[in-house]
């Protein structure tokens, strides 16, 4: 059976890729934090997934009355920064946020190379074992 990545080292090795992204989380589906990158406690990594949660469930409800197909990923650009949410396997999200700065496009290429790597592993257990392993 292949390795489970570490999310952590991923969402970190993301950030080094790429020095305008603030910080990189993991949610579940319903919002719950499964992973971090470092650069955010816990409870600003918690708000991050609750926010991002919001969006991917709006830009998926607006995909769906409107039959626009499937959400490949939301952007939301603000004054300050950007918020990234892409989907990771079944039922779990990537949200990223960056400064004004960011090149989008690096931004989108390398979360979606996190999600290929990544993806794949992220299975019901594997979630429930994340988050129960995150620090309070």
């Amino acid at each position: 059976m292949p390795r489970q990545p570490d999310l952590s080292f991923l969402l970190d090795r993301l950030r080094e890729t790429v020095p305008d992204i603030l910080c990189a989380v993991v949610l579940s589906a319903d919002g719950l934090l499964l992973a971090t990158s470092s650069g955010i406690d816990r409870a600003a990594a918690d708000q991050l997934a609750a926010v991002a949660s919001g969006f991917d469930a709006l830009a998926r409800g607006a995909a769906r009355q409107h039959g626009w197909g499937q959400v490949n990923k939301t952007m939301v650009d603000m004054e300050n920064g950007y918020l990234f949410i892409t989907a990771v396997g079944h039922s779990a999200c990537l949200a990223v946020s960056s400064t004004a700065d960011a090149d989008v496009g690096q931004i989108a290429y390398e979360m979606a190379h996190l999600v290929s790597r990544a993806g794949r592993f992220l299975t019901p257990e594997l979630r429930n074992q994340m988050r129960a392993a995150l620090p309070s």
